[in-house]
């Protein structure tokens, strides 16, 4: 009988400590781990079913988009309403550690490139940037392996010619081949301050400009933008820009760039929201409260700083 109950007892202990194993918390403490997101494909431009497609380079925009004058309203095109736009809030953040670097890419401050300088009928100074009409006609079209998949829409250089005359030009379209690298395609108006368009192929020299200007940067979001899917374009910047972000649920997005100058949000993230600008020298601005008003510049109240 004794030895029964010892035998039970024995049992009993055993189960116990069985049950306790297999109920370690220890054996649980992985589950419920979230993956981590996957990381963003920012170098692949997505499909724009609901945008138009762009101009062809060097031939009149496919649109025509509105004033980039920094004024405190915009008017909506569509439907001919007239839609207040409010004016985003905006700070600037001066480049530091934790900001990016100088951005990468094939114009680069404190560089002098060589090339030709041939001439161009500018029109309304429109041009494969998208920034509209103009009636600063001192622009040139850059060739297409500077012109960079439109990181040099924007850009201020100053063009030296050989005879020591000089103009400064801002860049609005794209020159493409044969246009070389280091070309840039003038309007006959800028050519002239150079040389007689009878020249046809001027020797140049040319650097990038940070000139100062009493404008603000604008934002603008492209025709047939919806929460669904947008473009986003800036507009009056000093610097190139390097990269645009947008804010989204888990964070900071960055956005592919256009070779017409734009930036897309191909599922809508972001589109509406509060929008992050990097110029090539890594200064970001964080601008807030853009309307999604197709076709509208809206007025900032920053820019980024002389360099």
């Amino acid at each position: 009988m004794v030895g029964t109950t010892v035998a039970l007892t024995t049992a009993g202990v055993l189960v116990c400590l069985v049950t306790a194993m297999l109920l370690d918390p220890k054996a649980e403490a992985g589950a419920g781990v979230a993956a981590p997101p996957a990381a963003t494909r920012a170098g692949v431009a997505p499909a724009a079913p609901t945008s138009p497609a762009p101009p062809a380079s060097g031939s009149p925009a496919a649109e025509t988009p509105a004033s980039a004058t920094a004024t405190a309203t915009a008017t909506a095109t569509a439907a001919g309403t007239t839609s207040a736009a409010p004016q985003p809030s905006a700070k600037a953040t001066p480049p530091a550690a934790s900001n990016p670097a100088r951005s990468s890419g094939r114009i680069q401050p404190g560089t002098t490139y060589k090339g030709v300088a041939t001439a161009y009928a500018a029109a309304d100074g429109n041009g494969a940037c998208l920034f509209g009409p103009s009636d600063d006609l001192m622009i040139a079209a850059m060739n297409t392996t500077d012109y960079e998949s439109s990181r040099a829409c924007g850009a201020y250089v100053r063009v030296r010619a050989a005879n020591g005359a000089s103009i400064t030009v801002r860049i609005t379209n794209e020159c493409p081949l044969p246009c070389a690298p280091g070309q840039l395609d003038l309007s006959e108006q800028a050519f002239a301050k150079l040389a007689a368009l009878k020249t046809g192929r001027l020797p140049i020299t040319w650097t990038l400009l940070s000139p100062r200007t009493s404008d603000t940067l604008s934002l603008r979001y492209k025709t047939g933008s919806s929460p669904h899917w947008c473009g986003i374009q800036v507009i009056d910047h000093r610097n190139p820009v390097a990269r645009l972000e947008v804010r989204t649920g888990k964070g900071w997005q960055r956005l592919p760039r256009t070779d017409y100058n734009y930036f897309l949000s191909v599922d809508g993230s972001g589109c509406g929201g509060a929008i992050r600008i990097t110029d090539i020298y890594g200064e970001q601005l964080t601008v807030d409260g853009t309307a999604l008003l197709p076709n509208v510049a809206q007025p900032t109240r920053v820019q980024f700083a002389v360099h």
